[in-house]
């Protein structure tokens, strides 16, 4: 059975929308770019589709290494590059404490009123690293806005195994992958060690604990009920949470592409 990547995400701002790839650039922190910026309060809290579910209509592109927003109705917003002169504005990442750099009043500006709130936005400094739990990755793998590891891995089969099970299928997006594959058995991925693809080699980690983002429908920036995770409760459940997909970080750095065969070390 010949397994490929056939889907590459990225997802720029922690938890605004996402950019679909046919190439991506792959550094020890995740795809490049990958929840480098994110929404907080002005007190530095940050901002989740948990509970601003509309965060998800919030379209993100990368231009000349450049974030641009965009939001229905708004003149696009184009965020200076990060700059060590930036104010600091100190935040946390369930539990981890990071020191950013604020992108200035303007993109608050502009995001408060795309969230009808008050909002900040943050950039992760070069200077910063946020390591992992060493009690699960290497030391010297890190992340930087992500939830708690540099990449997540899922199989074409197993939302498909999930959708088989749905009155109403949901898209691979709800569950906001990096790297989509396709050739394998459902739930495949939480048995691999490893896998390499185009010479770079990735750990799987550890399986990923879903919470209620699944349910919010991405096209419209909305809770949609309580599928897909009440299925998933239902064969998907260990101690209490829901598994669904797999954290992984890299051993390399480099570029991979859809269409790339990927082989299970």
């Amino acid at each position: 059975m010949t397994i490929t990547v056939t889907g590459l995400h990225l997802y720029p701002v922690k938890s605004l929308g996402s950019i679909s790839l046919e190439k991506a650039t792959v550094l020890r922190s995740g795809i490049q770019h990958d929840r480098s910026w994110m929404a907080v309060k002005p007190d530095g809290t940050f901002l989740t589709q948990r509970t601003h579910p509309q965060m998800a209509l919030i379209e993100c592109a990368i231009v000349n290494n450049q974030l641009v927003l965009q939001s229905f109705g708004m003149e696009a917003m184009t965020v200076p590059l990060s700059s060590a002169d930036m104010p600091k504005l100190k935040t946390q990442v369930w539990g981890d404490d990071v020191n950013a750099l604020d992108s200035g009043n303007e993109t608050a500006e502009w995001l408060s009123q795309a969230l009808d709130e008050p909002s900040r936005l943050v950039v992760f400094p070069a200077s910063e690293t946020r390591h992992c739990d060493p009690s699960i990755a290497k030391t010297t793998d890190h992340t930087k806005f992500a939830d708690a590891y540099p990449l997540l891995v899922i199989s074409e089969e197993s939302l498909q195994d999930l959708n088989a099970r749905l009155t109403e299928p949901v898209e691979m997006l709800r569950f906001r992958p990096n790297i989509v594959v396709r050739g394998c058995n459902p739930f495949d991925e939480d048995l691999w060690g490893g896998m390499e693809i185009n010479g770079i080699t990735f750990r799987m980690l550890d399986r990923c604990a879903r919470c209620s983002v699944p349910t919010i429908d991405p096209t419209l920036g909305v809770l949609a009920g309580p599928e897909p995770i009440h299925t998933l409760n239902t064969y998907r459940q260990v101690d209490d949470e829901v598994y669904f997909g797999v954290n992984a970080s890299s051993d390399g750095e480099g570029e991979i592409s859809v269409g790339d065969a990927v082989t299970v070390v």
